[in-house]
Order: C-alpha cells, then sequence, then structure tokens
C-alpha cells in the first residue's frame, strides 16, 4: 500500500523551522550562543518573537533542532539496509547520511564548535543522542542472534556507534576539520571492537 502523503501544513512548517534553526546557527556561530539573544535570531529570521516560540521551546531548543532531525535521518537509512548485514556495518553506512547534509565544511566546524564549547548545549547534544540509541536500538535487535539478550546487546551497539560518533567529532574539532569525519569514526568503532 502506498504511504500517505505528507500534508502541505506539515511540509510548510518543516521548511520553516529548519530555516529558523540555520539561521539560529548562523548567528550563534558569527556572535557565539551566549551572546545572541532570540530577539535577534527572530529580527533575522524576519518574524515575531512569538512566531519563533511557535516552532521551538528556547534557545537550545532552536540550536538542539537539527540533532533531532538527524537521528530521524539516521534512523531512516539504518531501516533501508539489508536484513542481513551485520549492526556495525549497517550503522557506518547509516551515518554516512551526515555527510550529505547542507552545511559547508565551516559551517559544521562553527556548529559542532559551538556545541562541545558551550556546557549547556553539549548536555542537551548528549540528551538528543540518547533519543538516537532509542530510534537506533530496534532497528539493530533483528540483526543480532535470537537470544533473551538480544535487546541488551542491541542497545549496547546503539550506545557505543553514538560514543565512537561524538569522540570522532570531538577529534575532528580539534583537527579544525582536517580530517574525514567518518575514518575518524572508523578508527574510534576499531579501537573499541580490537581484541584483546
Amino acid at each position: 500500500m502506498a504511504s500517505k502523503p505528507t500534508p502541505l501544513r506539515e511540509q510548510t512548517r518543516s521548511v520553516v523551522r529548519s530555516l529558523l534553526a540555520r539561521t539560529a546557527i548562523e548567528l550563534f556561530a558569527a556572535k557565539g550562543y551566549d551572546n545572541t539573544t532570540l530577539d535577534e535570531v527572530a529580527a533575522a529570521a524576519g518574524v515575531s518573537r512569538r512566531t519563533l516560540f511557535n516552532y521551538f521551546r528556547s534557545k537550545e531548543d532552536l540550536a538542539l533542532s537539527s540533532l533531532a532531525e538527524q537521528g530521524d535521518l539516521i534512523a531512516a537509512r539504518l531501516a533501508e539496509r539489508p536484513a542481513g548485514e551485520d549492526p556495525w556495518t549497517a550503522l557506518r553506512a547509516a551515518f554516512g547520511v551526515l555527510d550529505e547534509i547542507e552545511m559547508s565544511p565551516e559551517g559544521r566546524l562553527e556548529f559542532i564548535t559551538l556545541l562541545f564549547g558551550n556546557d549547556s548545549l553539549r548536555a542537551g547534544h548528549a540528551e538528543k543522542q540518547a533519543r538516537w540509541q532509542d530510534l537506533f536500538a530496534p532497528l539493530i535487535e533483528p540483526r543480532l542472534p535470537d537470544t533473551d539478550r538480544r535487546i541488551l546487546e542491541a542497545r549496547s551497539i546503539a550506545a557505543a556507534a553514538i560514543v565512537c560518533l561524538q569522540v570522532a567529532n570531538e577529534e575532528w574539532v580539534r583537527l579544525r576539520g582536517q580530517a574525514d569525519m567518518l575514518d575518524l569514526y572508523d578508527t574510534a568503532v576499531q579501537a573499541i571492537r580490537r581484541p584483546t
């Protein structure tokens, strides 16, 4: 059965939300997160503060909104991977969606530096990525042997992969973007999967 098309209103809301978030990230990168007000974001986006709050609950929500979208994109890509593929290979392929996000390398560096340079955003980032674990684990579980610990194993793999991705991002920032982030992810995964 064909899937039901997304209503135009929802599509419009999604586009506006994305544009508001992109405007905010550009301002946060230029002025600093703490030095940018929501009034400035609203003005730069050409909307009222009230309209901004129709889309985002807080300044932190605005800064971190793309992480929820990224988690959904990764989960969708993971769901499309071949059923017989091992979890680590499927996750690596799914994380490739991050390279497809429309953002310049400079913009991505500014954004990730912003996330890791602010304690509040770093905590929010960790919270959003915990949601990723809930998204990924059910997609990993069918790829594992059917045992009474399969759910635990799936959640562990999801959590470990997310931490490897975070560490790779931190290293990528340390290197000022002068490396391939997914190559750094591969190195992080190899470190935890290496037999002792």
